[in-house]
């Protein structure tokens, strides 16, 4: 690693927190603004399939980022499984790559995307993506950077999650599975109720999310709440 750009990337994020605090969210926002990119997140994931957002810098990063929880594909899946940097510098070129997620992603205003595995040694805990409003690639010297700050992202993300640590590391898998409890009990509730199959309540889950635009998490959450999808 260019052990320039990890010192400047550790500059920027401590200048960060000297105004608000040391978290994920604000070193995302450090690394969006060092390396020209528009908003950013940060998915961990626990044991190879629990996918958690652990950081976004507004909520088109919220949105975006949720939109791969409900396609099970996307940039930071690539990321993480491939264990490698994934860009798409138009997505505008991509629907053959994520047929699903790339319509979600430009609705909101991504038009490229810059994606790196979060790994502390060799222990892969997430990916931190990054967005343009423009389909612009990144530089070299972009790239760089953005893989010193993921290092040190994925540094936070241990000391914030240190379970990660416990976890079993299982192969990477690409698709929709591994959502977070919430989701794994509202589909439990729909299959019973409709007497469906735990992966076809979980396909109707993730439906209707993308039909209505909806994160997937507040589609569960209505579903535990009320026991139905309206």
């Amino acid at each position: 690693m260019n052990n320039d750009h990890h010192t400047a990337a550790w500059q920027r994020i401590s200048a960060a927190a000297l105004s608000g605090g040391l978290s994920l969210t604000a070193a995302c926002q450090a690394c969006a603004d060092d390396v020209d990119a528009d908003f950013a997140g940060a998915t961990l994931v626990l044991a190879g399939e629990l996918r958690l957002l652990a950081a976004a810098t507004d909520e088109r990063a919220r949105a975006v980022e949720d939109a791969q929880l409900v396609t099970g594909e996307g940039p930071c899946t690539d990321a993480y499984t491939r264990r490698t940097l994934i860009e798409a510098a138009d997505l505008h070129h991509t629907a053959d790559r994520w047929p699903a997620y790339t319509p979600i992603a430009r609705e909101h205003g991504a038009r490229a995307v810059l994606a790196l595995p979060l790994t502390a040694g060799t222990l892969p805990v997430g990916a931190l993506d990054l967005y343009r409003h423009r389909p612009t690639p990144f530089t070299p010297s972009q790239k760089d950077r953005a893989a010193a700050y993921a290092h040190i992202l994925a540094l936070l993300a241990l000391d914030a999650h240190p379970h990660l640590l416990a976890d079993q590391p299982r192969p990477a898998r690409r698709g929709p599975q591994g959502y977070p409890p919430t989701v794994h009990i509202a589909a439990g509730i729909l299959a019973e109720k409709h007497g469906l199959t735990p992966d076809d309540a979980l396909a109707r889950l993730r439906a209707h999310s993308f039909r209505h635009s909806q994160p997937l998490l507040h589609t569960a959450q209505h579903v535990l709440d009320h026991h139905r999808l309206d």
